[in-house]
Formats: C-alpha cells, sequence, structure tokens
C-alpha cells in the first residue's frame, strides 16, 4: 500500500501538540484592522486550539 500523503494546505495551518490536540492561529487578522479594537487585535494574535467538533477531520487531512 502506498504512503499515504499529508494535507499541504492543512500541514501550513495546524500544529499538534505534544497531547496529541490541534493549534491554530485566528482568523480576521490580516486586514481591515482600524475598526478593531485594540483588545481584540491583541486576543486574535494568540494561537488557539482546533474544536472538537472539527478535531477528527483536521487529524485525518494531516495523518495524524
Amino acid at each position: 500500500m502506498p504512503k499515504l500523503k499529508t494535507n499541504s494546505a492543512a500541514a501550513k495551518r495546524f500544529k499538534v501538540t505534544a497531547t496529541g490536540k490541534l493549534k491554530r492561529s485566528h482568523a480576521y487578522t490580516s486586514h481591515i484592522l482600524t475598526k478593531k479594537s485594540p483588545k481584540r487585535k491583541r486576543n486574535l494574535r494568540k494561537s488557539t486550539l482546533v474544536s472538537h467538533a472539527n478535531e477528527k477531520q483536521m487529524k485525518r487531512l494531516l495523518n495524524v
């Protein structure tokens, strides 16, 4: 059986933590920043975890 290919787009966007969860960055950070408050922009900088509902599909793309 051939090797499974990792989805390149997903590999660039998600990292696997030591406990096997998936880490992601927030959206809405690249443009139209003038109307967003400093607090909102500051909180968008932080990374977060992929939700439990989507974790199975993302792991399948990454072959984890």
